[in-house]
């Protein structure tokens, strides 16, 4: 029954793809890495249905000694990213940008919550992330949950298939800043994706 009800839980995040196939060798991801300014931090990105407040897609950003996005069961892909086991790497500030573009359209908007952490915080998520690998399609919530609760300081996340319920739990946290991007085109990720290139 429990697994029953898992799984229609999951059949609901629509929102979440299947991963893709595309694998970036060791030299690719090594030519596109980028150093983020500024203190470690992480970022948590919820897309939230903009008639039904419910969630559609959970990644995290790791700024560290690198800045990447674990994109699980994501949809985001360009050639000019490098991406390995749902990790985008390369992701500058311009990027960034175009990752939210490309989920925010008239029917989603993006939540961005930031915690500043630790540089020892920051290098662990990046492992984390690193080591997961890609993860079915439907499970962005739930894998995204299950990394932060391994981080010191985030041992209280329980974890969770749901957007809305993950990103709730960050909102209880004193030290998160939230922000919310909008759009109102008709697009999908893909649309964005060109949009924010042109």
């Amino acid at each position: 029954m429990r697994l029953l009800m898992i799984l229609a839980a999951a059949s609901l995040l629509t929102g979440c793809a299947v991963s893709s196939v595309f694998e970036a060798s060791p030299e690719e991801i090594a030519a596109k890495v980028y150093v983020p300014e500024g203190p470690p931090k992480l970022t948590i990105f919820t897309m939230v249905n903009n008639t039904t407040g419910s969630g559609g897609h959970t990644s995290l950003m790791v700024s560290g000694s690198q800045q990447v996005i674990y994109d699980p069961a994501g949809s985001f892909l360009h050639a000019d990213v490098a991406e390995r086991g749902d990790v985008l790497y390369g992701m500058s500030p311009a990027w960034v940008q175009g990752y939210k573009s490309a989920h925010a359209r008239s029917t989603y908007h993006v939540v961005s919550q930031e915690i500043i952490v630790t540089p020892a915080q920051a290098e662990q998520a990046l492992q984390l992330v690193q080591s997961k690998g890609a993860v079915p399609g439907a499970f962005c919530a739930n894998a995204t949950s299950a990394i932060l609760k391994e981080i010191p300081g985030f041992e209280n996340i329980s974890v969770t298939f749901f957007p809305i319920n993950l990103m709730e739990q960050i909102a209880q946290r004193p030290d998160v800043k939230t922000d919310k991007y909008y759009e109102n085109d008709e697009g999908d990720v893909r649309d964005g994706i060109e949009a924010a290139q042109s």
